[in-house]
């Protein structure tokens, strides 16, 4: 998994071989292709992967014992420090940017991701807006959304521009997610 997540973030989709991805990780291409089946094999295995660090980064640091809004600024936290060290996070995002460039059937592989992330936001400000320190006013869903809509959207920067400092708009994400969202 390691390999294949490695070759996609430096190579791209296209280079993704199983015959590489074998070379790269010290197995034959048989064992490899035996582990992924197919391309759309593969790119659900790697989603699965890294959704999976997210989701164990989740339970690692108890963000569903949090209050709700300290939960979201965390995740955000978390997932814009990551954006620094792009391995991981490159490769998803080549894989999406692919998958949706390609109008290819791997984008319902993301959709159900995604919709997953999102739901775990909107249960996040819903638990805050309970506990009174996110504003009532804000529509949970929408407010979700667009949590998810501007991190996918910081990631797609990065790929863009490498070079990007991304302290500063770290900082002034998570102010500006604070200062909007608390009652």
């Amino acid at each position: 998994m390691k390999a294949a997540v490695a070759l996609v973030s430096e190579e791209g989709v296209s280079a993704s071989t199983f015959e590489a991805i074998a070379r790269r990780s010290g197995y034959s291409r048989g064992l490899v292709g035996q582990r992924f089946g197919s391309k759309l094999g593969l790119v659900e295995a790697v989603i699965t992967y890294l959704h999976d660090g997210r989701e164990n980064f989740a339970e690692a640091r108890k963000l569903d014992g949090l209050p709700g809004l300290e939960a979201l600024v965390t995740y955000a936290d978390h997932y814009l420090q990551r954006l620094s060290h792009m391995g991981e996070v490159r490769a998803y995002f080549r894989l999406l940017s692919w998958a949706v460039a390609d109008i290819s059937a791997f984008r319902s592989v993301f959709a159900v991701e995604h919709d997953r992330i999102r739901g775990r936001f909107e249960g996040w400000i819903r638990q805050g807006q309970a506990e009174g320190q996110i504003r009532a006013d804000l529509d949970a869903a929408a407010a979700a959304l667009m949590v998810g809509g501007q991190l996918l959207g910081l990631s797609i920067q990065v790929l863009i521009d490498p070079a990007m400092d991304l302290d500063p708009i770290r900082a002034t994400y998570l102010a500006t997610l604070r200062q909007a969202f608390s009652s």
